[in-house]
């Protein structure tokens, strides 16, 4: 079974190193995490000139990688040899290459931390590799985390960092940035470098020091399409045309269908209740209960009516029938049609 990256990680600050670590998946943020606390950490500086090796997959084969792997540290305890990028390793995929890294893993080098950074992919848990990789490798998959558990990775990512976040500033995070935790974690990283003590963040330092403005960015949005307010849908809407390369328009179309499915499954449960909602949505309750207001103000016909009109700004968007119709239009249109 794969192990969670937190563990890993935890063993790695406790010094706790293993032969072999292989990392995988469709997150990346986790075995970047992984493989570079393991490149600054598991050797002495001044070893790494011998004893650390950085291969990258698509100028390596699997014969190169393993010689490395099976070469003793000098005048260390142990070395380092990291492939980056192991995906696009070119025999990756044939049986002999593959029954070259099976064998190694049946007998690793105990001097030797072999780190694999598989990124963006996932290995065949069915195949002979994947199931000695799972079997003898510190083995990691990076899953993206969903969006309903979003919320919650922010706070733990704040948590573990020494700091707090607002409900409010934390729901603003999880609608304009989304869970892509690598553009996620490096805004945190620019703004984190203005707190010397521990912070409780609120909406106006991600306004002051991540650029999302706190009247007009995409949980504004959606709130002013939930409650129905003309006047604010439309501000946001001219705010998102004047800075279009911040707010590309088939994302707010993904946001929106999201944000209707979320109120559909509202209705296909019965709930009215914001703490019902919660529990159906995934989202904290002071958000479930401005859906509750969304619910109310969006029967299913009319949820129906919503999918229909965002597959023909689509394909407006993607040029058909659209005329001299240009983004901004189009998603006025679309908002036109939803709030009318």
């Amino acid at each position: 079974m794969p192990q969670k990256p937190q563990d890993v990680l935890k063993d790695l600050k406790e010094k706790k190193f293993a032969p072999i670590y292989f990392l995988d998946g469709e997150e990346p943020f986790y075995i970047d995490l992984i493989t570079n606390y393991i490149e600054k950490n598991a050797i002495a500086e001044q070893e790494r000139g011998f004893n650390q090796i950085v291969l990258y997959g698509k100028d390596s084969n699997m014969g190169m990688i393993l010689n490395n792997a099976r070469k003793f540290p000098m005048m260390a305890e142990r070395q380092v040899v990291i492939v980056k990028e192991f995906q696009s390793l070119p025999d990756l995929s044939k049986e002999d290459a593959q029954k070259l890294l099976i064998g190694y893993l049946q007998n690793p080098l105990p001097s030797t931390i072999l780190v694999l950074a598989h990124r963006h992919k996932k290995i065949d848990g069915r195949s002979a590799l994947g199931k000695e990789l799972d079997k003898r490798a510190v083995f990691v998959r990076s899953e993206k985390v969903p969006e309903y558990q979003l919320n919650k990775w922010i706070e733990d990512y704040f948590k573990d960092l020494g700091h707090s976040i607002d409900p409010r500033a934390c729901q603003l995070l999880a609608d304009s940035i989304g869970n892509n935790l690598e553009v996620l974690t490096n805004e945190l990283s620019k703004m984190f470098l203005n707190f010397s003590s521990p912070t409780q963040v609120t909406t106006e330092h991600i306004s002051k020091y991540i650029g999302i403005n706190k009247d007009y960015n995409n949980f504004e949005f959606l709130k002013a399409i939930g409650f129905k307010d003309v006047a604010k849908a439309n501000k946001i809407i001219h705010y998102f045309s004047q800075n279009p390369k911040a707010h590309p328009i088939i994302p707010l179309f993904s946001l929106i269908y999201n944000y209707f499915t979320k109120i559909a499954l509202i209705h296909q449960a019965g709930a009215t209740t914001e703490y019902q909602v919660a529990g159906i949505i995934g989202l904290p309750p002071f958000v479930a209960k401005e859906y509750v207001v969304a619910a109310r103000n969006y029967k299913m016909g009319k949820v129906i009516d919503v999918f229909r009109y965002l597959k023909e700004a689509d394909l407006r968007f993607k040029g058909v029938d659209s005329g001299a119709m240009s983004e901004a239009e189009n998603l006025r249109e679309l908002v036109y049609l939803i709030l009318h």
